[in-house]
């Protein structure tokens, strides 16, 4: 079986070895069709990465760790100064956007 694997953001980290992830998805109404946002907090390991509230993360799933935790770090994709550098192509060239 493969592993689940989910993008969130940070929005608890009062706990030592743990934080917990927000997860966002988006679904469709089945009757009346409008796009809705759900909202699910995942517990995970932090596995010895630095990492601060409001910050992007990955997650995989593994083995249950506790009770709650069955999900650990990763890759942190937002660097601690801020939002993540992201690259665009256009015709060729590379440019930076922020």
């Amino acid at each position: 079986m493969a592993k689940k694997t989910f993008i969130g953001k940070v929005v608890s980290r009062k706990m030592q070895k743990t934080l917990v992830v927000q997860i966002e998805r988006r679904i469709q109404h089945p009757v009346y069709k409008k796009i809705l946002k759900r909202t699910t907090k995942i517990k995970a390991d932090t596995n010895n990465f630095e990492v601060s509230i409001g910050q992007n993360v990955k997650i995989e799933q593994t083995r249950p760790l506790s009770r709650d935790k069955h999900f650990r770090v990763v890759e942190v994709l937002e660097e601690k100064g801020g939002h993540a550098e992201q690259r665009r192509t256009i015709r060729g060239t590379t440019q930076k956007s922020a």
